[in-house]
C-alpha cells in the first residue's frame, strides 16, 4: 500500500469486510482505538534512530505478493487492536476518522461515516461507507509492504509479516488517489504533497523500520536526513 496499500501498494482490496473475528466474551471490543501508541514527534530521537538503521542495496522484488503478508486486516496479530473483536481497516477508521457513525449491531466496529483530516493532502473528506464511495480513504502503509519486502521481510516468518501488515504505528487513514499516487514508493522517490507533515511522515517511516530492523537504501537515507534537517 481495499486495493491493497494498502501498503505495499495502495491500500485497495476489500474496502469494507465485516468484523474479521467475533467480540471478546463480554461481548465489547477490548482495546480502544485511542489506546494505541503513537509514533514519536521528536525528530532528533528520529535522527538518532535514522543512523542506527542499516544501509544496503534495494533487494530484487521476487517472491513479492500481498499474500505473504496473511489475511487481509486481520484481527489474529500480536500487535495493538489484535484480538479485539474488530478488523484491523476499520479499527484505523475508528482510530483516524472523527464525527464516526457505526454500523448497527457491529458493537462500534464497523464504520459506516466519519469526517477525515488527510495528513497527506491536507484535505478533510467526508467519508461514507459504499461499494463506489469507500474507496476516498484508504489504509496507507506508511513503510509499504513492497518496501519491507525488498529490505528485510523477504527473510521473515508469515507470523512477523501479519503482524507487520496490520501495526497502527505503520498504518494511517488517508486520501485514496494520494494514497495511491504514493503506491510502494520510499522516502527516496515519494513524499506527501502536504509539506507540513513530512517531518511527521519520515519520523513514523524511521520509527517502524528500526522496529522492525528493514534498512534503507543510500537515496533513501539521504532524503530522509534532508528531511529531517528542517524539522
Amino acid at each position: 500500500m481495499i486495493a491493497a496499500v494498502v501498503g505495499g501498494v495502495a491500500c485497495t482490496g476489500t474496502l469494507d469486510t465485516a468484523v474479521s473475528t467475533p467480540p471478546s466474551a463480554t461481548g465489547q471490543l477490548t482495546t480502544p482505538p485511542e489506546a494505541v501508541a503513537q509514533p514519536s514527534d521528536d525528530f532528533g530521537a528520529a535522527r538518532t534512530q535514522l543512523e542506527g538503521l542499516a544501509v544496503k542495496g534495494r533487494a530484487p522484488k521476487t517472491g513479492y505478493s500481498r499474500d505473504e503478508f496473511g489475511q487481509s486486516w486481520t484481527d489474529d496479530v500480536n500487535v495493538e487492536y489484535g484480538h479485539n473483536g474488530c478488523d484491523t481497516r476499520n479499527d484505523i477508521l475508528r482510530r483516524d476518522l472523527t464525527v464516526v457513525t457505526y454500523k448497527p449491531g457491529t458493537r462500534d466496529c464497523v464504520v459506516v461515516t466519519g469526517v477525515l483530516d488527510d495528513p497527506y493532502s491536507g484535505k478533510t473528506i467526508d467519508f461514507v461507507r459504499g461499494e463506489k464511495t469507500s474507496t476516498a480513504v484508504q489504509i496507507d502503509h506508511v513503510v509499504a509492504m513492497s518496501d519491507a519486502w525488498q529490505k528485510g521481510a523477504a527473510q521473515w516468518d508469515v507470523l512477523k509479516r501479519t503482524d507487520f501488515a496490520n501495526d497502527p504505528i505503520n498504518l494511517q487513514a488517508v486520501d485514496g488517489p494520494t494514497n495511491q499516487q504514493k503506491g510502494d514508493s520510499d522516502a527516496a522517490t515519494w513524499l506527501p504533497p502536504n509539506k507540513a507533515y513530512r517531518c511527521t511522515y519520515i519520523a513514523r517511516q524511521i520509527d517502524v523500520k528500526a522496529r522492525y530492523e528493514i534498512w534503507v537504501t543510500a537515496a533513501e537515507k539521504d532524503a530522509m536526513t534532508q528531511i529531517l534537517a528542517a524539522c
